[in-house]
């Protein structure tokens, strides 16, 4: 890899060697048993994020080998389906959403053609807002905020950027424009952004556009409906110059150009999507039509754009740079001596192929998010069902699909139940529980584990997380960091458990945090912590235990969001201690 050879020397018999389990690139599936134990967990996840999955991205075949494979392991347990008709299945109204090749747009007499002059993003939500009638305007460089347009300029209008010299070359007006509403950005009221690409930018935004499985949409009928976004669309140098009515480099920023007729149309089909639910049927006659839900996504994002990648020396620069600003909240900048730190890893590329041959890889398998979290779920539903001893109350099982998109699959599936939804006690959401020792990331250990909103609408449930981990063998050292009401990476927002927290029902979300291989080809099954991964399966199985004996609900004392559907805000309550 070209950008790699030319970064400065990482100590590769260390990488490769010392700070990581030699684990294997294939391991032959064994026997599962009714112990939640690392040589299981390892045979579950080499099955689950293999290349066979094709990345398990919602829409595709994988995802639906994925889900069979989840739904197959949960029969022969004997559990009971709990999704649509009888099945282990909750299908999802997701579609396939692509640009109609035969899309045209007209500009005075010129008519200026989809995939020949200019492609668009399906959008999500609401869609794309309409630029039939809208005027161009040319907004100058990509990115030069020095000199931006102001929202009276740009509103209503089909704002013309050419892309910023030096940047990737992927199409870059697809979903980066119109997403800010308000003050905080001026394009939010445009009809329109269109961003000039050239070349590979072009090629690469062409694409995007077309026909693939992974160009979903979710129409949930339940919820509130989405705001409608800027249209975003590539567009090339002819057409910038027939929207504009002058050649691009005489353009000027703020001129008034042609007015737009016609608008980018879609085609859409139904595409796979589903969550698997299963339960396992409390012991207490009283109280077995209530539920302990455990749960994790059972998505990810599938087969990588573009050509394939050095599999070893990009895991190898992935670590050495999460190594330095690993644990910098979104949006803050690395210090200068943090970047130059950065700018100066090199791979030495000769010393990796005398450990191991080149590998090109494509396929982002996704081991860690959230397979981990999927298979940790499978462990705990044979536990349970092969336990001596079953729980007063019902456990229901859920991999929610989507969490990649938006988390689709535990809206869905919040606002749709499949069993009262009141009727549910409290989630407990595994996402990335597989990593977490010093090499993934700077404060990790071997009983490092992150906790994100389990004292929030429950105070109760936050202490009897903390009560319970009192009593393990081995004791967890809880992060709550992430936790903080109005921390910048939102986690409480981002995963499947804030579906079922607005709603009332209180949360505990459980993950080993972040690392270097995060939504990588390098997320594989070989770089997982199987021991420390059994002993989190082990500690939420306690969990479940404890929540579903209880002779009482677990009292709900935080604030309940007054509108479910409305969009989740991080101020919280206060973390636990």
């Amino acid at each position: 890899m070209s950008l790699v050879r030319a970064l400065a020397l990482l100590a590769l018999p260390v990488a490769l060697g010392a700070q990581e389990p030699q684990l294997p690139l294939k391991h032959k599936p064994q026997p599962t048993t009714a112990a939640i134990t690392a040589a299981d967990l390892m045979t579950r996840l080499y099955v689950f994020a293999d290349d066979s999955m094709q990345g398990r991205e919602t829409g595709t075949v994988g995802h639906l080998k994925a889900t069979r494979y989840i739904a197959d392991q949960v029969k022969a347990l004997g559990l009971i389906p709990a999704g649509d008709h009888g099945t282990y299945f909750q299908n999802l109204p997701v579609f396939q959403r692509s640009l109609d090749a035969k899309s045209v747009l007209g500009v005075g007499a010129a008519k200026l053609v989809a995939f020949t002059d200019w492609v668009a993003a399906p959008g999500r939500g609401g869609g794309p807002r309409s630029i039939d009638g809208a005027q161009a305007i040319f907004g100058g460089e990509q990115g030069d905020t020095t000199n931006q347009l102001t929202a009276d300029q740009v509103r209503g209008k089909l704002v013309i950027f050419t892309a910023r010299p030096g940047g990737r070359g992927r199409g870059r007006g697809f979903g980066f424009f119109g997403r800010g509403r308000g003050a905080a950005n001026p394009l939010a009221e445009a009809a329109g952004i269109a961003t000039v690409e050239t070349g590979e930018g072009w090629d690469a935004a062409v694409r995007a556009a077309r026909p693939r499985p992974g160009n979903v949409i979710f129409k949930n009928p339940s919820a509130e409906p989405l705001p409608e976004q800027a249209a975003t669309l590539t567009i090339d140098e002819h057409a910038a110059e027939v929207l504009l009515g002058v050649p691009l480099a005489q353009a000027t920023r703020g001129m008034l150009g042609k007015t737009v007729k016609g608008n980018p149309r879609f085609v859409e089909t139904p595409a796979p999507a589903r969550n698997v639910v299963a339960i396992l049927r409390g012991r207490d006659p009283k109280l077995r039509g209530e539920y302990v839900a455990i749960g994790a996504h059972n998505d990810h994002i599938g087969i990588r754009q573009g050509p394939p990648v050095d599999h070893d020396s990009l895991h190898l620069y992935n670590a050495a740079r999460y190594a330095i600003v690993g644990m910098l909240a979104r949006g803050e900048r690395p210090t200068a001596e943090q970047q130059q730190e950065v700018e100066n890893i090199h791979i030495d590329l000769d010393s990796v192929r005398r450990l191991r041959p080149e590998r090109l890889d494509s396929i982002n398998n996704g081991a860690d998010d959230d397979g981990s979290g999927s298979v940790t779920v499978l462990e705990l539903a044979e536990a349970f069902a092969k336990g001596k001893v079953k729980p007063e109350r019902s456990i229901i099982f859920v991999w929610h699909v989507g969490e990649e998109k938006g988390l689709w699959g535990s809206e869905w599936f919040t606002d749709h139940p499949t069993v009262p939804r009141d009727s549910i006690v409290a989630q407990l959401n595994m996402d990335m529980v597989g990593r977490g020792d010093k090499q993934d990331l700077p404060v990790g250990g071997p009983t490092y584990l992150q906790l994100v909103g389990s004292h929030r609408l429950s105070t109760e449930l936050g202490d009897l997380v903390e009560t319970v981990n009192r009593s393990e063998k081995e004791p967890f050292t809880f992060d709550y960091r992430y936790d903080a009401p109005g921390q910048a990476d939102n986690i409480y927002c981002r995963s499947d458990h804030y579906n079922y927290a607005r709603y009332g029902i209180p949360i505990t979300f459980f993950t080993t945090g972040l690392h270097g291989d995060y939504h990588q080809v390098t997320d594989e099954p070989q770089y997982i912590d199987y021991d420390h991964m059994a002993r989190v399966g082990q500690f939420v199985y306690d969990v479940a235990m404890k929540v579903a004996d209880l002779d009482h609900r677990v009292k709900v004392d935080g604030p309940v969001p007054a509108d479910p559907h409305a969009r989740c805000v991080n101020n919280g309550a206060p973390m636990g201690q």
